[in-house]
């Protein structure tokens, strides 16, 4: 569902708040509901966004973003190397894959 947001003389309103102001509306649970994609009219006092509001638990977990449940905090992040350490593996790894390198040839490419 699509949320609007009125808050006079506030910058903004935190998630957290906005879940559990949907959760007393629609009476559910905190953990069943996701708010995202919020932004700020311009000038302020206003904010559009998103909400979902799930059956179950379970069914958030299923069905929700790994992302979104990470700000939740319903599962925790998985760690893993950046971007360009797991890029410059890959290309290290090709360099001794093929046939065995002959005594003769080089790999040295200048012009």
């Amino acid at each position: 569902m699509v949320v609007d947001v009125l808050h006079p003389n506030r910058a903004n309103v935190s998630k957290d708040e906005l879940r559990g102001k949907l959760s007393e509306l629609y009476k559910a649970s905190k953990d069943q509901v996701s708010v995202f994609g919020f932004r700020t009219q311009y000038g302020g006092g206003k904010s559009t966004g998103f909400a979902l509001i799930y059956d179950s638990n379970e069914a958030m977990k299923k069905f929700e973003p790994h992302y979104r449940l990470v700000r939740v905090g319903m599962v925790s992040k998985i760690e893993k190397a950046s971007r360009q350490q797991r890029k410059q593996r890959k290309n290290r790894s090709k360099e001794f894959r093929g046939t065995a390198k002959t005594k003769g040839a080089s790999k040295d490419k200048k012009k």
